[in-house]
């Protein structure tokens, strides 16, 4: 038996997430089918973490088992000609028996994307949020800087989340607002060995309302400190959300 490791990218407008469900159609789903149709066999993919509907990935790892000889250069090959055109398979490779997409990825690296213009992009309405009002970067900067560390993040976690008895202490490596290379972007980007349910959305609505003044840029230790998800800012939309790196 062969453990087979994916790297691929995906644009998540037309799923329901990644995982599979039974009434909806899912990045792991169409996978899973395409994949058991080219090996001849059923395939169960172990993905590396959940995405929510909408949500998209630059960088996706997942591992599966199979009996089949298929080298993989010709699979990658072969399963890119099968797959629809928003899902790409970007390397492929043997790993050892042991190898699990979720349990073995020590960090994760996601990306908010905010186009900041004055009007709307017709090809980028599915993979950023608009904002046409002025971003204050250096403000955000600062502001961003007191989610790093390892906190308690309930105040960051979706309702969804909340019903789970589970610890919510996470560890962020850093947290960055920047500008783009194409000015009309701004992009967010967290990196930390995990994530609450909406909790990279929460961070990005939070910034937000620190932009707007809804909240004062120097609150964020006392909304971690609250543990209270009504202290926090919006859930900003799931569209401008990439998961954009994974770590091994």
């Amino acid at each position: 038996m062969r453990n087979i490791k994916v790297i691929m990218s995906y644009k998540g407008t037309n799923y329901h997430g990644f995982q599979r469900q039974d009434n909806a159609i899912t990045v792991q789903e169409v996978i899973e089918s395409r994949l058991s149709k080219l090996i001849g066999l059923g395939v169960t993919i172990n993905g590396c973490s959940r995405t929510d509907t909408g949500v998209h990935a630059n960088e996706y790892c997942f591992n599966f088992f199979t009996d089949s000889p298929i080298p993989c250069a010709n699979l990658l090959y072969a399963a890119n000609c099968m797959m629809p055109d928003d899902i790409v398979f970007l390397s492929c490779e043997e790993t050892p028996s042991d190898f699990h997409a979720r349990f073995d990825c020590i960090a994760k690296e996601y990306l908010y994307l905010i186009r900041n213009a004055p009007a709307k992009d017709p090809f980028s309405g599915d993979k950023a949020l608009f904002y046409p009002y002025p971003l204050d970067i250096d403000k955000l900067s600062r502001a961003a800087l007191n989610f790093e560390g390892a906190h308690d993040f309930t105040s960051f976690c979706g309702s969804a989340g909340l019903k789970n008895q589970e610890n919510r202490v996470r560890t962020i490596e850093y947290c960055a607002v920047k500008k783009c290379n194409d000015e009309n972007y701004v992009k967010i980007l967290v990196k930390g060995d995990g994530f609450l349910y909406n909790m990279i959305r929460i961070i990005a609505g939070t910034l937000i309302f620190i932009n707007e003044g809804k909240i004062a840029e120097k609150a964020v230790p006392g909304i971690i400190a609250a543990k209270d998800r009504t202290k926090a800012g919006k859930t900003a939309p799931p569209q401008g959300l990439y998961l954009n790196k994974v770590f091994y």
